[in-house]
């Protein structure tokens, strides 16, 4: 895991672009009609970390280097997806590259702007979607036991991996999203070669106007959280059309605008610490005069596994891992300061590295 991807989807027209745009600082084309966005417009985004700027400045770092996460931008989606309605097909490989999907769900009302479905429905348009990630995995998963039921005469092994998938495909068939879904460590395990999209995390975006500021809730919001809750889902309120404002000012105007409003953090770090909770994602930080970087890893990854991010070569060869806390780190300016104060800890490779520990990896 070197970078996090989150798909961005959302039928037509509601707000699914504006709201990349304001992510990414770059512009997808957002235009008031359906297939606006072709191919996926891909936006990386530095995930706003304050540890670094200290880390650095005790370093005197000469650059730092933050985590990053890739937004992907997927064509809306309309009813009949997955039959290659619309740009259907195309629409969804690019989703079964992502690590996560942020749907995005229209909870404002607005004359001016269309919906694709003539009125504004939040959880019809999470069902919507839903079924269409739900049929595409249905599709693929019964093209996937075809192919395996012609090798079973040869590989009797893999008897058990066609009835992992049949017992997917009787969810599924239930409108369930695979994710809801229980499974042993050994069916776990059959899965894990497919990439199916009902079984990726799910953050709920609810896109409101400026009008439900600074709380960014209102009865479309509720009914979703309700929705959401019962489904196991994140929800994070947003409002597509601040982000978007925000992302034409500097980082000082923005805080103070976002202060005014009386808003505390911006929709786009809400989204990202989302993501990194529900994939259980932390970050481990190396700093020195050359850069301070962060690391994006697993929860409960190891130190060698760690090490690994940065080169294979340290993983193979690593012999041990010097920890120090980033609260030590400022404590006692520097890794020099955390050592004569006894805060430096050695670990082994089983160590399991923490969120925010600022390790020194040596190796052969």
């Amino acid at each position: 895991m070197t970078n996090l991807s989150c798909g961005i989807v959302g039928l037509p027209n509601v707000g699914k672009s504006t709201l990349f745009n304001a992510l990414t600082r770059k512009a997808a084309a957002a235009a008031n009609y359906p297939f606006c966005t072709i191919d996926p417009n891909v936006g990386i985004v530095d995930v706003e970390d304050a540890r670094l700027a200290v880390l650095s400045k005790i370093s005197g770092s000469k650059k730092i280097i933050p985590a990053t996460v890739t937004f992907v931008d997927i064509a809306g989606l309309v009813k009949g997806a997955s039959k290659g309605e619309g740009l259907g097909n195309q629409f969804l490989a690019n989703i079964r590259e992502t690590d996560a999907i942020i749907q995005v769900v229209r909870c404002f009302e607005n004359d001016d702007v269309i919906h694709v479905a003539g009125k504004v429905d939040p959880i019809s348009d999470i069902e919507v979607i839903q079924l269409e990630l739900i049929l595409a995995d249905i599709q693929m998963t019964e093209n996937v036991i075809q192919r395996l039921e012609k090798q079973i005469k040869t590989k009797k092994e893999l008897g058990a991996v066609v009835d992992t998938l049949k017992k997917a495909v009787a969810h599924m068939n239930q409108n369930l999203p695979l994710r809801t879904c229980k499974f042993t460590p050994e069916e776990e395990a059959h899965l894990h070669p497919y990439s199916f999209l009902s079984k990726k995390k799910m953050i709920i975006a609810t896109n409101v106007s400026e009008k439900d500021l600074p709380s960014m809730e209102n009865e479309h919001v509720e009914r979703v959280r309700e929705y959401a809750a019962k489904e196991g889902l994140s929800v994070i309120p947003i409002c597509a059309k601040l982000e978007e404002e925000l992302s034409q000012l500097s980082e000082e105007e923005g805080k103070e605008f976002l202060q005014g409003l009386g808003v505390e953090e911006t929709g786009l770090n809400r989204l990202i610490k989302a993501a990194f909770n529900i994939l259980g994602l932390i970050t481990y930080i190396t700093t020195g005069e050359i850069e301070t970087r962060a690391w994006t890893i697993h929860k409960g990854t190891p130190a060698n596994e760690a090490a690994g991010k940065i080169h294979t070569d340290l993983q193979k060869g690593f012999i041990r891992a010097e920890v120090v806390t980033y609260d030590d780190m400022v404590k006692y300016q520097g890794r020099v300061g955390a050592r004569d104060h006894g805060k430096a800890r050695s670990e082994g490779k089983e160590y399991i590295v923490q969120d925010g520990d600022v390790i020194l990896f040596f190796h052969n």
